[in-house]
């Protein structure tokens, strides 16, 4: 089964957000963010296993993948990897229940 990796809205906003964030400093790092976020997203449609339980919560059924600075939240549904939330890596990850 081929696997798929899709952004929830917020989570798709947080992204561009963070892109956005870094661009105003220095464009080419936002580029390369970006580009290593997809490459690395990616991944996750061949091993979707390969991200770590998220430590604060590792009862949830969620998982992550750290793409400095920057935390990807995900949970495989299906044949989807839906990405729920991107969160800056000095965020407290409160409230992904």
């Amino acid at each position: 089964m081929k696997l798929e990796t899709r952004f929830v809205p917020s989570a798709r906003a947080q992204f561009l957000s963070a892109i956005e964030y870094i661009r105003r400093d220095k464009p080419s790092a936002a580029a390369g963010f970006r580009d290593r976020a997809e490459k690395i997203l990616r991944r996750l449609e061949t091993f979707p296993e390969s991200g770590r339980a998220i430590p604060e919560f590792p009862e949830l059924p969620y998982r992550e993948v750290v793409i400095p600075p920057y935390r990807f939240f995900y949970k495989v549904k299906g044949n989807i990897i839906w990405i729920i939330a991107v969160w800056h890596g000095a965020q407290l990850p409160n409230g992904l229940k």
